[in-house]
């Protein structure tokens, strides 16, 4: 399928490895940047979302989502996994679920603008997941290239998520962009409570970065051949097994 992102916020937190650990399946190897873990929360809009080969339906296409992220590394392939997506379009949820087995979840969600600044916010409302909030107000920078081998790019330039099948089978869905073109930003959170369901505390300040669109394919999720448990991480800097430095 295709889409657009709109507006997108990257706000990431170091967190505990092994917090992080506890809710993170064991088929799927934690990455980990110089020996730390990261979460990030991601808002924005989509638009022109299709279907291969398909023209964006009215109304349909256009939503509001915010995901909440991590990051694993199988089979030496660095890749997303995703703690939970939110999105005020039934639909969606409905069909992300379905077809690439992701913890989607319906929300009422407002974004607008108000003296320069992004307004985004989410109450999930759900009855089938624990209860997350998020509140926040963002304003873009100046440019803020992510150049390899920087912690930005790294947490940016992913190119597929993972997922489990029913069974515990590893699935990977590829995710085709260009270079994301960051900008820094400055951000407020009255209110965030979206991993809370988790176990998981973000603390102190976050980094921040924000882009103003970003044309996006994602392709079908496979089964990986041979796929089976571990919970050795990868540490990008070494690019071997390691554990957190914490």
């Amino acid at each position: 399928m295709g889409q657009s992102w709109r507006r997108l916020l990257f706000a990431h937190w170091r967190v505990d490895v092994d917090e992080l650990r506890r809710v993170i399946p064991p088929q799927l190897p934690l990455d980990l940047h110089a020996g730390e873990a990261y979460v990030g929360i991601t808002p924005f809009r989509v638009e022109g979302f299709r279907l291969r080969s398909t023209p964006p339906a009215p109304v349909l296409s256009r939503f509001l989502e915010v995901n909440v992220r991590t990051y694993v590394n199988y089979g030496g392939k660095p890749g997303i996994y995703f703690l939970s997506l939110d999105a005020d379009s039934r639909i969606a949820v409905a069909g992300a679920r379905k077809t690439y087995r992701l913890p989607y979840f319906h929300a009422r969600q407002e974004l607008w603008e108000d003296a320069g600044q992004v307004q985004f916010r989410s109450r999930r409302i759900a009855a089938d997941g624990p209860a997350a909030e998020l509140e926040c107000a963002f304003e873009p920078g100046g440019e803020a290239p992510a150049e390899p081998g920087s912690l930005e790019h790294w947490l940016t330039e992913r190119y597929c998520l993972y997922t489990l099948a029913e069974g515990g089978t590893v699935q990977r869905g590829e995710i085709h962009h260009p270079p994301w073109p960051l900008q820094h930003a400055t951000a407020t959170f009255p209110a965030n409570t979206m991993t809370r369901g988790y176990g998981l505390e973000l603390l102190g300040e976050p980094l921040l970065h924000y882009s103003e669109l970003q044309d996006v394919l994602l392709w079908a999720i496979r089964p990986l051949a041979g796929a089976a448990s571990s919970r050795s991480e990868v540490d990008a800097v070494s690019g071997q097994p390691g554990a957190s430095r914490r």
